[in-house]
């Protein structure tokens, strides 16, 4: 009997994942539960555990990108008088009937080759090579890119060993020196040597290719692929909108420095690591701040989905965290609820989530309002793009000393002091947010950093 092993839904947004690694190779016994292979999404890498029991044959190579529901193994279930390894001819009706939902859910990638099939015969001087790179025993593993520029170029991909994942050839392989070219006898019947002109012209366009010197491509992650089409839907389809507050945040650093204070006195006076983490951030501040503000004004804390406008009971604030080559938002939940330190000790271990790449879907998603700070890297204000749905996102920038005037009015009077201050700028979805909704909310959160006893209670 054959069960079917298909690719998982492992996220409320996943729509197709990428195999990273089988930790079980063909042939192995696999048993119910037991790791059966590495899927990236598009929020994570994750490991799937088998639901099935029996001996592997997988259908889906790795580096193979399919969507959800695709088939990408067989499991081979001993009992009902059948063997446990199907016969090879069963095996190729088995990856041949796989293959038409493959190259329709991921077209960019390559319908896998039976695991029996026999080597394809050499072909005849004569004879045309097979279109995209295709042999008779199945088909090269190569990104759309490749095969064009190995079209145009005359590259045979039979000839070359790919450096992509699961062996798949893209551009650098097909560009580099050793590439083979295709024989003069592979050409098309007809087909004349290029005239001097265009041979030029060819000449002409290596030399501009090359102007930039050694150039390398890099495929995008899934994670990196999802996080560049959301940000492009964002600035194509919402019509945004910025505001900006400077906030006085003297009272945020006094409260900060008692913080700090207190929790060595906790740890016998050592200014050490662990009494470091008890202590909130300035962004934690703001977190605990938006939470509160949000729940004053929930129009800032809904969603625009087909035309209609969706409110939230929770308030869960999402903190943008950077990660290797990607920027991932893990969520704290119920934050206007939660009390500073508390918030504080979440985003700590959410981060350290987020970089050693152990952080999970469910801790990237739910998230109801977002916030993203540059303010470590200097930056004094920035716009960040909204997350959709979502109706706002606050960017927080860098703590200063600034001269300021305390006291006074426009018409005169007041003292001049160095106060620390930081700029927050709120990008709101005009959809969801008017002006005057979204300023109130902004004045507000300004309202709770600059009088910060409230985030404490």
């Amino acid at each position: 009997m054959m069960a079917e092993i298909v690719m998982p839904r492992l996220s409320d947004t996943m729509e197709e994942g990428t195999i990273l690694r089988w930790l079980k190779q063909d042939g192995e016994e696999v048993a119910r539960g037991e790791e059966l292979v590495e899927i990236e999404t598009d929020k994570a890498t994750m490991t799937y555990e088998s639901d099935q029991a029996g001996v592997l044959q997988t259908t889906a190579s790795e580096g193979d990108t399919l969507a959800v529901g695709v088939v990408i193994a067989h499991v081979a279930q001993a009992g009902a008088g059948e063997a446990q390894a199907p016969a090879a001819g069963a095996a190729q009706a088995d990856a041949g009937a796989a293959e038409p939902p493959l190259a329709s859910a991921a077209p960019e990638r390559e319908a896998v080759a039976a695991p029996d099939a026999a080597p394809a015969p050499p072909a005849s001087t004569g004879s045309a090579p097979p279109p995209d790179g295709e042999a008779d025993g199945g088909r090269v593993k190569a990104s759309p890119l490749a095969r064009r520029i190995a079209s145009e170029r005359g590259v045979d991909l039979q000839g070359i060993s790919g450096s992509g994942p699961g062996g798949r050839i893209v551009k650098a392989d097909v560009l580099a020196p050793s590439a083979p070219p295709t024989s003069a006898a592979a050409a098309p019947p007809g087909a004349a040597a290029p005239a001097s002109g265009a041979a030029g012209q060819a000449t002409a366009l290596q030399d501009v290719m090359t102007a930039k010197g050694e150039t390398r491509d890099v495929e995008l992650s899934r994670t990196q692929q999802t996080i560049a089409r959301r940000m492009a839907e964002s600035k194509a389809t919402i019509p945004d909108f910025p505001l900006q507050v400077e906030v006085d945040m003297q009272q945020c650093v006094e409260l900060r420095t008692e913080l700090k204070r207190l929790s060595q006195q906790r740890a016998g006076g050592e200014p050490g690591a662990s009494a470091q983490r008890e202590v909130p951030t300035y962004n934690d501040m703001v977190v605990k701040a938006s939470a509160l503000a949000l729940r004053e004004y929930p129009r800032a804390n809904g969603s625009y989905r087909d035309g209609r406008l969706q409110l939230h009971s929770r308030v869960n604030v999402g903190v943008a965290v950077a990660a290797e080559d990607a920027l991932l938002v893990p969520t704290v939940f119920d934050a206007d609820s939660k009390a500073l330190g508390e918030i504080a000790r979440e985003t700590r271990a959410l981060a350290e989530r987020v970089r050693a790449g152990t952080i999970t879907p469910p801790e990237l998603g739910g998230g109801t309002f977002t916030v993203s700070n540059l303010g470590m890297y200097g930056i004094r204000s920035f716009a960040a793009i909204i997350n959709p749905p979502q109706a706002a996102i606050l960017s927080v920038g860098s703590l200063e000393m600034r001269a300021v005037v305390l006291g006074g009015d426009i018409g005169g009077g007041g003292e001049l002091a160095a106060r620390a201050t930081m700029a927050l700028t709120l990008s709101c979805d005009h959809r969801i947010l008017y002006g005057a909704d979204a300023a109130q909310f902004l004045a507000r959160v300004r309202e709770l950093l600059q009088t910060p006893s409230a985030l404490t209670l």
